[in-house]
């Protein structure tokens, strides 16, 4: 090979070794591209979920039956039990009941460690508590659920009566405070009260009972009577909780 023949190889040879090492900005990406790939986010643990459904609403709801709140199921699905038992969280600690997941809901859902707790801890009975709306459980000394709950709200009403035409009922919406047991009870469905529809009331005083009903507000709502949601209603009967003769103790204050 001659010099000139070899200079110029070597000038060759500069040329390509540096396309063979990097791509240049005027080069567009190869021809063969590896597929790209989707990766999913998926939440662990309990967060900041407000009321969406998915992983980390089941993290929240698995917690909640572990501190004692009742919820139909940890299946994920944020449902009204679910809002009902983020509620009674709430209240119980003293958070604004807002019933979504919020920062700082999530922050104690995720480090509380001991279940809620009624006053009582050796007799079975039903605790209301009108400060925090809420009503407690309790199977010999043992909180077994804390639902939310809504007392009557102490303001004066008159209101028709639902069973008497014509008639008006004028009275103050108490949930008196004592001692009381269930006397009465009304096992299927709804009934008419004298102020409206109510789902399987077990009464304690007169015309007061614990009964389910469609609107169970973080406040005091009712005329007298504790409000807890239909399927916290469903579930008392179902598994045999506040038969006749149980004790029901109110207490508190509306604030």
């Amino acid at each position: 090979m001659t010099r000139h023949n070899h200079k110029l190889l070597l000038l060759a040879l500069a040329l390509v070794l540096p396309a063979c090492g990097q791509w240049s900005n005027a080069q567009s990406v190869p021809t063969t591209v590896a597929p790209t790939t989707t990766t999913t986010i998926v939440e662990r643990g309990i967060s900041e979920s407000g009321q969406r459904s998915g992983p980390s609403t089941m993290a929240s709801q698995k917690k909640l039956l572990q501190l004692g709140f009742w919820l139909h199921s940890p299946d994920g699905t944020f449902d009204d039990t679910t809002r009902q038992a983020v509620m009674a969280f709430q209240k119980y600690y003293q958070l604004r009941a807002t019933g979504s997941i919020n920062t700082a809901t999530a922050f104690l859902l995720e480090r509380m460690e001991l279940p809620a707790t009624a006053i009582e801890n050796k007799k079975t009975l039903a605790e209301v508590d009108k400060t925090r709306q809420l009503l407690f459980l309790v199977q010999d000394g043992v909180t077994t659920h804390v639902l939310n709950a809504s007392t009557g709200d102490d303001r004066e009403y008159t209101e028709p009566d639902s069973n008497t035409p014509g008639v008006m009922i004028t009275d103050t919406a108490v949930t008196p405070a004592g001692t009381f047991r269930i006397n009465r009870e009304r096992p299927d469905g709804w009934w008419v009260g004298d102020l409206g529809q109510i789902y399987r009331p077990k009464y304690f005083i007169g015309g007061v009972a614990i009964h389910g009903s469609l609107s169970v507000p973080a406040y005091p709502a009712s005329h007298g009577c504790v409000r807890v949601s239909v399927a916290a209603m469903d579930m008392i009967w179902e598994q045999e909780i506040l038969p006749r003769g149980t004790t029901v103790v109110v207490y508190g204050e509306i604030s």
